[in-house]
């Protein structure tokens, strides 16, 4: 399983971006896509995640209200749109591949650095 997370850049505070995810190569009949985010010198954190074959969601009470999770099956691509940006959103995001919202995510894709200047 090969995950590539892409979207990434500077924005200032306020502004939006939207991340995706791509999965490509072994497939699950039933797995979800977790988004995952480290700032510079803290430990990595949960942002959101949605189940790949009904759609549930989660998501980090930080982001709850400015970040929405959201997926296409045909293109195996996740997003996760940002809003409402603050500069502690400032933070290598990364995607992964797990069996349940709250589980063990078992696949890494590389990140994409997200940067929020005041």
């Amino acid at each position: 399983v090969q995950l590539q997370a892409s979207g990434g850049g500077s924005v200032q505070a306020g502004g939006s971006l939207r991340l995706s995810c791509v999965t490509s190569g072994r497939t699950f009949s039933r797995y979800v896509i977790g988004w995952y985010r480290q700032a510079p010198g803290k430990a990595r954190e949960f942002v959101a995640a949605i189940s790949w074959d009904d759609d549930s969601t989660d998501y980090a009470a930080s982001v709850k209200d400015r970040f929405t999770v959201s997926r296409d099956k045909d293109s195996r691509t996740t997003y996760l749109q940002m809003t409402g940006l603050k500069p502690e959103d400032t933070a290598l995001y990364s995607c992964a591949l797990g069996t349940s919202l709250h589980g063990v995510y078992d696949y890494w894709g590389p990140g994409t650095l997200v940067t929020v200047s005041s």
